[in-house]
């Protein structure tokens, strides 16, 4: 089973799916800890996109795709995937769909996590992000054991610039001009499209996602 998280910046899409991952044995596809990992690992992939990120440009879509296509291929086919913060646009989403035919899968669910502009501000201005290992915490409601300090790898967390409350309006505007027309796209697909509230706590989201998605 493939399932398609899509949702606004600062929703909570990558706790989720971590922990639901976690619990279950799916796998958890992160486009960013993909580009983080080829970058460590210093392959082929990893070195060509970090000549676009050197140049201040966006990775484009055919190396994401290639990062996620290398992935998929080392998943087994019994294994659900849950794929977070990938495709963001209707050019990806068909991208995607060729990527999933070629290891024999496809686009099962999309589940789309939902919450008002103003919560998600001051979620994305607490939250605080580990660049060695791609973990999420935030200040206010899932903080780290340790102020600073990242609980998976102990490296030191960082408050990013697109994070913080003057950059978060511009966000949230890209994500409707851009992401959230996959919404009506998926609509249109034989995929399921559910949508799940994310204003509720932690455990209560993960809860009505696990129903989502049959767990």
């Amino acid at each position: 089973m493939v399932v398609i998280l899509l949702g606004p910046p600062g929703v909570g899409k990558g706790t989720q799916a971590v922990r639901l991952a976690d619990s279950v044995g799916w796998e958890h596809v992160s486009t960013g800890d993909l580009l983080r990992a080829a970058r460590r690992a210093g392959t082929e992939l990893g070195r060509k996109a970090q000549a676009f990120m050197d140049a201040g440009e966006l990775v484009p879509d055919s190396l994401i795709l290639d990062l996620v296509r290398d992935h998929l291929k080392g998943i087994p086919p019994e294994a659900g995937i849950l794929l977070d913060g990938f495709p963001r646009t209707t050019a990806q989403a068909e991208g995607l769909d060729g990527v999933l035919e070629a290891v024999g899968r496809r686009v099962d669910q999309v589940v789309v996590f939902e919450a008002p502009d103003e919560e998600l501000i001051r979620r994305l201005s607490g939250r605080r992000s580990c660049p060695e290992c791609g973990a999420v915490f935030n200040v206010h409601f899932t903080p780290p054991k340790q102020e600073g300090i990242c609980d998976r790898c102990g490296a030191a967390l960082v408050h990013r610039a697109d994070d913080k409350a003057e950059t978060v309006e511009n966000r949230l505007k890209v994500y409707a001009a851009q992401t959230e027309p996959l919404i009506e796209w998926y609509g249109r697909s034989e995929a399921a499209v559910v949508a799940v509230s994310a204003e509720a706590p932690v455990d209560d989201v993960q809860r009505e996602f696990r129903k989502a998605v049959g767990h």
